[in-house]
C-alpha cells in the first residue's frame, strides 16, 4: 500500500530547509519577533508580486477581512454580498463589523459565486461584494466589475485560496478596491503559523488598516481610535519572504497535477472533474472531484492509505452560526446538491506522478467494485 497523505506540508520545509532555519536564528538573533523588519519586506515584496501600491500585513485573512471592511466604513444596517459556498471566514468577518451577509449560490460549473444572480440581491443597503477565488479558481471579475461599478459596489476579492492566479493574465488580487489574503500553513503560499495581510492601491485605506492592526494607533502611544491587535509576527514575515520566491513554480507544478488527474479520471464514471478555463490561470490550492458516491469514495481511499477532506460539507446558510439571517434549506439548491459530493483530493507540489497515479488506479478500483 502506498502513502499519499492530503497535504506534506514537510515535504515543502525539507525542500528549503537550510533557509528557513537560517532565518529563524537570524529573526531571533535580532529580537524582531512583532512587525519590525521581517514583516515590511515581505509587505514591499508582495505588494511588487502583485503589482499594488500597498500591502497592510495582518495576523490571520479573517482579520484582514475584517480591517478592510471596517477601513471602508461597511458597519451596522449594511448588506454585503458574499458566497455561500465559502469558508465561514467570508461572511464572519461582515458580522464582525456588524453588517449583513446576504448570500449567493455558486455557479454549477466553477463552484465560484453565480454571478448572473447577483444584481438580484441587490438593495439600498448593500454597500460590497466579497468575491472568493474558490479553491483557487478566479471569479469572472469583469462581470463582476461591472455589476460593482453599476450598482457603485466596493469589491473586496478574497484571495485566501488564489496566491498567483490569474483571471485573462491579470492577478487576482488587484481587480478591487481591495484584496485579502491568508497564509495559513496549508495555503498555495502559507506561514509556519497564521498570517494575512490586505492589498490595495488606495493610500487613504492602507493608512487606515496600518491603523486598525495597531489598536487605532500609527504613532506609539497615540490612538485615534479603538483599533485591534492584528500584527504579523516577524517570523511569519520572514518566512513568506523565503516562499514568495518558490510561488509560482509551485503553482506550475499544481497546475499540471491537476491536468494530470483530469486526463486521468475523464472517463471515470460518476466522477466530475474540476472546470478549467482557458481565461484563467488556476492555481489549485484544492482538487475538487465531484461524486455521487462521495462518503463511500472517501472511506475507500483512506482504506488504501490515500488522505482526502471535504471543503466544505454544510453551506453557510444552513451553518448554526448563520440561522439569524432567516435562510432555509432550499434558499440555495445548486450549493445544497453539491455539499454531499464535493471531494477534496490530494494536491500538493511535492506530490509525485506515482503517487497521483495511484490515488486515480484506486478510484478506478472503487468504481469497477462498486459500479
Amino acid at each position: 500500500m502506498m502513502n499519499v497523505p492530503f497535504l506534506d506540508l514537510k515535504a515543502q520545509y525539507h525542500s528549503i530547509k537550510d533557509e528557513v532555519d537560517k532565518k529563524l536564528v537570524e529573526v531571533c538573533e535580532n529580537t524582531a519577533f512583532t512587525l519590525g523588519p521581517y514583516v515590511e519586506e515581505f509587505e514591499k515584496k508582495f505588494s511588487e508580486y502583485l503589482g499594488v501600491k500597498h500591502f497592510v500585513a495582518t495576523s490571520t485573512g479573517t482579520s484582514a477581512l475584517h480591517s478592510a471592511l471596517l477601513a471602508f466604513g461597511i458597519g451596522n444596517k449594511d448588506e454585503v454580498i458574499v458566497p455561500v459556498n465559502t469558508f465561514t471566514a467570508t461572511a464572519e468577518a461582515v458580522v464582525m463589523v456588524g453588517a449583513k451577509p446576504v448570500f449567493v449560490d455558486n455557479d454549477p460549473v466553477t463552484y465560484n459565486m453565480d454571478i448572473s444572480k447577483i444584481e438580484n440581491l441587490i438593495t439600498h443597503k448593500t454597500r460590497a461584494i466579497i468575491p472568493v477565488h474558490l479553491y483557487g479558481m478566479p471569479v469572472d471579475m469583469e462581470k463582476l466589475g461591472e455589476i460593482a461599478k453599476k450598482h457603485n459596489l466596493i469589491v473586496i476579492e478574497d484571495c485566501a485560496q488564489s496566491h498567483g492566479a490569474k483571471f485573462k493574465g491579470k492577478i487576482t488580487g488587484t481587480f478591487g478596491h481591495a484584496a485579502c489574503f491568508s497564509f495559513y500553513p496549508g495555503k498555495n503560499l502559507g506561514s509556519y503559523g497564521e498570517g494575512g495581510g490586505v492589498a490595495t492601491n488606495s493610500t487613504e485605506i492602507a493608512e487606515k488598516i496600518e491603523k486598525i492592526r495597531n489598536h487605532g494607533s500609527k504613532i506609539k502611544y497615540v490612538h485615534e481610535f479603538v483599533g485591534y491587535n492584528y500584527h504579523m509576527h516577524g517570523f511569519q514575515g520572514a518566512m513568506l519572504t523565503i516562499k514568495l520566491k518558490y510561488l509560482d513554480g509551485w503553482n506550475k507544478r499544481r497546475l499540471q497535477i491537476a491536468k494530470r488527474y483530469n486526463e486521468m479520471l475523464k472517463d471515470v464514471k460518476d466522477v466530475v472533474p474540476p472546470f478549467i478555463d482557458d481565461n484563467c490561470e488556476h492555481v489549485f490550492h484544492l482538487y475538487v472531484i465531484r461524486t455521487n458516491k462521495r462518503e463511500e469514495l472517501k472511506n475507500f481511499l483512506n482504506d488504501n492509505g490515500i488522505g482526502t477532506n471535504i471543503h466544505y460539507p454544510h453551506p453557510l446558510h444552513l451553518q448554526e452560526s448563520y440561522k439569524f439571517l432567516g435562510y432555509k434549506k432550499g434558499s440555495f439548491p445548486i450549493a445544497e446538491g453539491y455539499a454531499p459530493k464535493l471531494l477534496s483530493l490530494p494536491i500538493y507540489p511535492e506530490i509525485t506522478d506515482e503517487q497521483i497515479d495511484y490515488v486515480v488506479e484506486k478510484i478506478k478500483q472503487f468504481y469497477r467494485e462498486n459500479g
